[in-house]
């Protein structure tokens, strides 16, 4: 049986430019995708606020925080993960590439921040690494029929998570993909980690999907695949 799918809550941007806005007009926020797969139910980025993002996941799955049994980050934006602490029986998981680059950045800040005394960045960086040291890399396949998918470029190690089914195969792209508008328009996320290698993920997904879940939108058939 392929896994399936389900989005839990429907990401935004905090200014959509295709829509002509400019500063933040809403507060931002990733999709929240949950993934069925034998005995494994695996949360993507939970990004709304624990208050809120709980009861959605009840209304839309019927499932408690404990019964998640692993929580996938497409990325590490705190954005993505604001609700991550409420999953504390879950493994909680990211691409190693991501994994290793954030995990540099910020050892080199801790130092910086240590050697100039700056207590209040030490306090802002000591809780990001305690959750980065939780966060395990992600393996080459979460569950049957989720595959890990690499879409570096928006951030360093950004991957999303691929399910190839009988009929249809579904991306889980995050930031890679964020609205349709970027997918019609062939537009990444700005500002992004590396410009090409990001316009390269967002045309590597458009190849590979017939269904897409974008970081900042819902589920979308694929318009540059085929008509629907």
């Amino acid at each position: 049986m392929s896994a399936s799918f389900r989005v839990i809550s429907i990401g935004t941007l905090a200014a959509n430019p295709f829509w002509n806005e400019r500063g933040s007009v809403r507060a931002a926020h990733a999709t929240t995708t949950l993934i069925l797969s034998g005995d494994a139910r695996i949360l993507v980025d939970p990004s709304l606020p624990a208050q809120i993002l709980l009861p959605k996941l009840a209304e839309r799955s019927g499932l408690q925080p404990e019964q998640i049994t692993h929580v996938f980050l497409t990325c590490f934006s705190p954005i993505h993960r604001r609700a991550i602490a409420s999953f504390e029986s879950a493994q909680w998981l990211i691409a190693e590439r991501e994994r290793e680059a954030i995990g540099q950045q910020l050892v080199a800040k801790f130092h910086e921040a240590r050697g100039a005394g700056d207590t209040e960045l030490l306090a802002a960086i000591t809780p990001e690494i305690a959750v980065l040291e939780r966060t395990k890399a992600a393996p080459d396949a979460l569950g049957k029929g989720v595959d890990l998918f690499p879409l570096c470029g928006v951030s360093p190690g950004l991957s999303g998570l691929l399910l190839p089914g009988r009929t249809a195969t579904v991306l889980i792209a995050g930031d890679a993909v964020p609205t349709l508008e970027h997918l019609e328009g062939g537009q990444v996320l700005t500002p992004c980690f590396d410009l090409e290698m990001a316009r390269a993920s967002l045309g590597e997904a458009a190849e590979i999907a017939d269904w897409i879940v974008c970081g900042r939108d819902n589920v979308l058939p694929n318009p540059t695949r085929r008509p629907f």
